[in-house]
């Protein structure tokens, strides 16, 4: 529907995003009986803007109360308000402003989503495990009705893609591609979200086994950054069998944009058997090219005229 001109637009409420019913009122409930939600994506910073929540908390009090959900023992899981709780316990607070909702896992991951995925400057890392949170549970809910079989369980996966980009207002392909990126190992997730490395080339190395990602991010650690042309170099090199972290360090240096690839002559321990008796170990037909190369070089040195240098 089109606002008219000098019409107000009304926002959605903290209490309208997490459908809170008039008939639910909140309750001070003590902080230390509420647990932090389980593998809780959003990171809560103590940054400028928890400041000023600090600030407003003890100016105005908490304004929206937080969601939690009983779990048991007297005890609760947060569901929405991990900042609110932090910045109240950073107060010196020992109760906070709750309102208490029986959920089951799946619905309590919808709810934790939903409250944070449209605040601003969220690191890729947190869109990419609340993206994933979010559609696996969509995924179980409606695994729990009559989608039973791998088809059924595959145009869900699919459905539950479209509509959550629909939600987040991105693409099906943004939320395949940021969900990517809890394939990484955590630190080159950190080096995604520092952006030291680029999102495109973070989701390139999602791809690689974690072994190698080890290895790729004692590189970047060394020699700063690497494009996205090096990862598909290396993701090509893969595909034909192991490498070794010489080797991809030397693949990596060789393909570093506006860097002449350095030559190399090498010769495999089966082509030099051909040459020497079957007996011979490594170190002696190494000494012996050695001594051949060197009487060579002399002979050169012989051979060469005067004024010409070898």
């Amino acid at each position: 529907m089109k606002t008219r001109a000098g019409q107000k637009i009304r926002l959605t409420s903290v209490e309208e995003l997490l459908g809170v019913t008039n008939e639910e009122s909140a309750m001070d409930l003590e902080i230390a009986k509420i647990r932090p939600f389980k593998d809780h994506p959003f990171k809560v910073l103590d940054d400028e803007k928890m400041q000023d929540l600090m600030e407003s908390i003890r100016i105005n009090g908490i304004l929206s109360p937080v969601l939690v959900r009983p779990i048991g023992n007297d005890t609760y899981e947060m569901v929405s308000g991990h900042r609110r709780m932090h910045a109240v316990i950073m107060l010196g607070m020992d109760t906070v402003p709750a309102i208490i909702r029986e959920m089951t896992d799946d619905e309590a991951v919808v709810k934790m989503v939903d409250a944070n995925i449209q605040r601003e400057e969220l690191l890729p890392s947190e869109k990419a495990f609340a993206y994933k949170m979010k559609m696996d549970a969509m995924r179980r809910q409606g695994l729990r009705s009559d989608l039973t079989s791998d088809q059924n369980d595959q145009r869900l996966g699919q459905t539950s893609r479209k509509i959550l980009a629909e939600q987040v207002g991105t693409s099906e392909a943004q939320i395949t591609r940021y969900i990517r990126l809890t394939e990484l190992i955590p630190e080159l997730r950190d080096y995604v979200d520092q952006k030291r490395i680029q999102l495109t080339v973070g989701i390139e190395i999602s791809y690689i086994d974690p072994e190698v990602q080890k290895w790729l991010f004692e590189y970047i650690k060394d020699n700063g950054v690497v494009k996205l042309n090096q990862i598909t170099l290396l993701r090509t090199q893969l595909q034909t069998g192991a490498i070794t972290q010489a080797k991809m360090i030397m693949l990596l240096n060789d393909s570093q944009p506006g860097k002449a690839p350095s030559s190399k002559l090498t010769f495999t321990e089966k082509k030099l058997r051909e040459y020497f008796p079957a007996t011979y170990t490594t170190t002696e037909m190494r000494n012996i090219i050695e001594d051949l190369l060197q009487e060579w070089k002399e002979h050169q040195k012989m051979d060469a005229p005067e004024d010409e240098e070898v």
